[in-house]
């Protein structure tokens, strides 16, 4: 199966990589939620060449995830706003965050530190299930194909 067949399979994992699959990708949108915007800006925190940083630009932006809003006239020139999609994408980049910090750690310690921009204090992200309020885990959490039954009692 080629990369770009991943955004027609079933599977909202494969769907989700056509998209974010990249490790360039989720440092682009990494950027974007701490306020960087410009193409310049991208190109000096990640250090990667224009070509692969125009190319994850335009995936991002086919995928939905973020917009290009002109911000000069003269030359043109763009930069990348999340849209309600990009920002969706939020709880995801933070617990890979969290995990990496769990399961990677930096030599030096944590290098960025989450936190409520209510109280000042550091957060730490939990999957939760939205009906119910319990913590979602792999031990209380299964998945059932399209038609399966759920073996619910009722």
């Amino acid at each position: 199966m080629k990369w770009t067949e991943l955004r027609q399979q079933t599977c909202p994992v494969a769907r989700g990589l056509s998209v974010v699959g990249d490790r360039w990708t989720l440092l682009v949108l990494r950027d974007c939620f701490f306020g960087i915007r410009r193409f310049e800006q991208f190109q000096e925190r990640l250090g990667i060449t224009r070509h692969v940083l125009a190319d994850r630009l335009r995936t991002l932006e086919s995928g939905g995830l973020l917009r290009r809003e002109a911000y000069q006239d003269r030359p043109v020139r763009h930069e990348y706003r999340l849209t309600d999609a990009g920002r969706a994408f939020f709880p995801t980049l933070v617990s890979l965050m969290d995990w990496a910090d769990t399961h990677v750690p930096s030599e030096t310690g944590h290098s960025v530190t989450l936190v409520s921009t209510d109280t000042g204090d550091p957060i730490r992200p939990l999957l939760v299930d939205q009906t119910s309020g319990a913590p979602v885990t792999v031990r209380n959490t299964r998945a059932l194909a399209q038609g399966e039954p759920s073996d619910k009692a009722g």
